[in-house]
């Protein structure tokens, strides 16, 4: 049976001008939120004309929807550096480190903190974050069982994909009463993550003599 082709990428001056609109969206974003958003809005602060925008992106929740991905990449890729195990006393200090790092993403990021954490009440970005926690949870867990021994975990839901979710209704709230996810947030936001995983998790977990042995 024939595989179905492979996506082809686009081509280098297609890319060039996808990298514009997307710089474009999130200086717009960074500045007033989503009610700022019009593919109108982006063809003027790109220089290209609507047209352009059209092509690759018909709306605004699919040029939403492409800035999430790129949001949730920088997740993904700071879930998969590594992690010093020799500074891990308990499994609550390998939450607060990986929790840092993903916030540390939300403080250098305006338009992330607009697109995953104000309330635009576009239930389309809000799917595609949901599909995306799911794929974060399962890298946490991955680190969570890098370095302890889990007990086992419940398989209807994802506890670490759930744990993302409510620390960010936290940082959302920090950035609707601050415009950013203050030191306090931040440890209310950690605060929710380690109760929620403690539900599951006893306060000790035996730890891995080495990463992943």
């Amino acid at each position: 049976m024939s595989c179905p082709p492979l996506p082809r990428k686009p081509r280098a001056s297609s890319q060039t001008r996808i990298n514009a609109i997307h710089a474009a969206a999130r200086a717009l974003l960074a500045e007033g939120g989503v009610a700022e958003l019009s593919i109108y809005a982006v063809a003027e602060r790109a220089g290209i004309p609507p047209s352009s925008v059209y092509h690759f992106f018909p709306n605004v929740p699919l040029l939403l929807q492409s800035l999430a991905t790129q949001v949730h990449a920088a997740f993904r890729e700071v879930l998969t550096l590594p992690v010093d195990h020799a500074t891990l006393r308990s499994w609550h200090d390998l939450a607060a480190q990986l929790e840092q790092r993903m916030v540390d993403i939300y403080a250098a990021d305006a338009a992330a903190r607009q697109l995953i954490l104000a309330q635009h009440g576009l239930s389309e970005v809000t799917q595609a974050d949901q599909q995306h926690d799911l794929e974060l949870g399962r890298l946490l867990r991955a680190l969570f069982e890098r370095h302890f021994v889990l007990p086992a975990l419940p398989e209807e839901i994802d506890i670490f994909a759930l744990a993302i979710e409510l620390a960010d209704r936290v940082y959302a709230s920090s950035v609707q009463l601050h415009g950013q996810i203050t030191s306090r947030w931040r440890e209310e936001g950690l605060r929710v993550v380690i109760a929620y995983l403690g539900l599951y998790l006893p306060p000790w977990l035996s730890k891995r003599s080495a990463p992943g042995a």
